[in-house]
């Protein structure tokens, strides 16, 4: 004998109303709407089975919502359940060992750990080893790379630097000066293969060698903008004609205080006269293998990822032309970077990572 249909879910008129705002609002989860139209659906008498092909569902998940809203209203079926899921199996202690066995020890066959190297070590599955690894941010495979200064004067140099990033003088301009020398124009052995949906652009390993370029470059640090010059030489008597490109490209009526890194051409007794003669300009050197402080490598950066790197060029002409179309381009909307640590925050880093380097903690 058929099971007779169900009866029709009892609502309120305030609760109706509650429904069918919910159900209209832009915001609410799919998961949630569907379980509105069920409740409505059967409110109005809609039999579970035809509700259930109406809303492209299940007839177990009618009943479900159906059942749970007459048992607990409208909390019922906003809220999920907390489901049992599947029961631990790696301890605490078994997490712990793991992680303290790829900090502080190396396979006997390699230079770090791997998922299933370490799998194989501590007895469990390489899943296992990727959850634990992914949960405490642990990345044997990957190292980077760091010196600390050896300059006696690094502190004040340091501070020097950075309060002209965080406090630029007032009438006067900020350089970042530098050099970005042996950039080949490398030219692929066959021709590039276009990108293509599914598959990225593709080009030889090997290439042809067509000749060298130095690029000196100024970064105006508040604005952004560059002033560059390619030469075909890394020498101060290139340097002493880049000062030159500067003092005419810039307001004669303004201080700049120019920031340098240590490189011998930079404190060339002729570079010296140079600035001798131009008291205008107040140099600023960084520390000791402390370029990173020089802005402009940061644009040195961006010019090699975006236009050098995957840059195909057949003469050291069509490079150095590459590289003035994109400082033309940088100059039309040129973006500054923005410096935000401070001198101490910087030297806590500093102190902090010695004292690792030191202990090995």
């Amino acid at each position: 004998m058929p099971r007779p249909p169900a009866t029709a879910l009892p609502l309120s008129d305030r609760e109706r109303k509650e429904l069918l705002r919910l159900g209209r609002h832009r915001s609410v989860p799919q998961s949630i709407a569907l379980r509105v139209n069920i409740v409505l659906g059967a409110a109005d008498g809609v039999p579970n089975k035809v509700l259930a092909r109406q809303l492209s569902t299940t007839l177990p998940t009618v009943l479900l919502w159906r059942q749970r809203y007459e048992t607990e209203r409208l909390g019922g079926i906003l809220e999920d359940r907390p489901r049992s899921g599947r029961p631990k199996q790696i301890s605490e202690a078994i997490e712990a060992t793991i992680v303290d066995a790829t900090m502080k020890t190396k396979p006997k066959d390699a230079t770090h750990w791997s998922v299933r190297s370490m799998a194989q070590n501590q007895s469990v599955s390489p899943a296992t080893v990727y959850r634990i690894w992914r949960k405490h941010k642990l990345q044997p495979h990957r190292v980077a790379s760091f010196k600390f200064s050896s300059d006696p004067e690094f502190v004040p140099k340091l501070r020097d630097i950075v309060g002209l990033y965080l406090n630029p003088p007032d009438n006067a301009l900020l350089l970042s000066v530098d050099e970005k020398s042996q950039i080949q124009a490398l030219d692929r052995t066959q021709p590039i293969l276009p990108l293509r949906p599914g598959l990225p652009e593709g080009q030889t390993h090997d290439y042809e060698r067509h000749g060298t370029t130095t690029l000196f470059a100024a970064l105006n640090v508040l604005k952004g903008t560059v002033i560059g010059q390619c030469q075909p030489r890394h020498r101060h008597q290139e340097f002493v004609q880049f000062l030159d490109k500067i003092e005419t490209s810039t307001d004669p009526m303004l201080d700049i205080h120019i920031i340098l890194d240590n490189y011998g051409t930079h404190k060339h007794p002729l570079v010296k006269q140079w600035f001798w003669r131009h008291p205008r300009y107040h140099v600023h050197f960084t520390p000791t293998s402390g370029s990173w402080l020089n802005q402009v490598e940061r644009w040195f950066a961006e010019i090699t990822r975006k236009r050098i790197r995957r840059g195909t060029f057949r003469s050291v002409r069509e490079l150095v032309q590459a590289i003035q179309d994109y400082i033309r381009e940088n100059n039309k909307n040129p973006r500054p970077f923005r410096w935000v640590a401070s001198a101490n925050v910087i030297l806590r880093k500093v102190r902090k990572y010695k004292r690792t380097s030191e202990t090995g903690d």
